[in-house]
């Protein structure tokens, strides 16, 4: 779900658990998003479908083992970030001389720098805490496409699926 911009002119919606009939169980994301593009494509009204992840489930992968160098790396590279921004404020903002790109190359060596002093602070501080990088997901363990009740008929003639039994949708129908 995204987020409306203050700017957008779109009221913020509270967020709700659709309304409607499951026409649709899917294993994985894509699987469900290939329904709806079926569906667009056989000219649906996609403002009653909802793509509902179900169970959902914190994974992380461990990526590798954190060492000194990485830490040390990766802190001078977010430092060097910091430092190119630093220094595109000062080539912008700087009268015209001939030391600034020296000072730019400065502003980026000096973040690098710092990020890395930074990068290996922060790894001797939880050293032995957190020795790995990973990354982190939510997944859901399957997902189910929600039509409102009137157009669920439609919907399960264009994806050719029987509609499930009654007691298995846990989505109470709209009024």
């Amino acid at each position: 779900m995204t987020s409306p911009s203050p700017f957008s002119g779109r009221p913020a919606v509270e967020p709700a658990l659709p309304r409607g009939e499951v026409v649709g169980t899917y294993e994985t994301y894509t699987q469900a998003q290939q329904a709806v593009d079926r569906l667009v494509k056989a000219d649906f009204s996609v403002q009653d479908v909802s793509i509902v992840g179900n169970d959902l489930k914190s994974v992380e992968h461990v990526t590798g083992r954190l060492t000194y160098a990485k830490a040390a790396g990766a802190g001078a590279l977010s430092g060097l970030w910091l430092g190119v921004f630093f220094g595109v404020v000062l080539l912008l903002f700087s009268p015209a001389s001939p030391n600034v790109f020296g000072v730019a190359l400065a502003a980026m060596l000096i973040g690098a720098g710092f990020g890395m002093l930074f990068g290996l602070a922060s790894y001797a501080a939880t050293r032995r805490i957190r020795d790995f990088t990973s990354t982190r997901a939510v997944i859901a363990s399957n997902y189910t496409l929600v039509v409102k009740p009137e157009s669920s008929g439609r919907a399960q003639s264009i994806l050719g699926s029987t509609p499930p039994a009654a007691p298995e949708s846990p989505y109470p129908p709209t009024a």
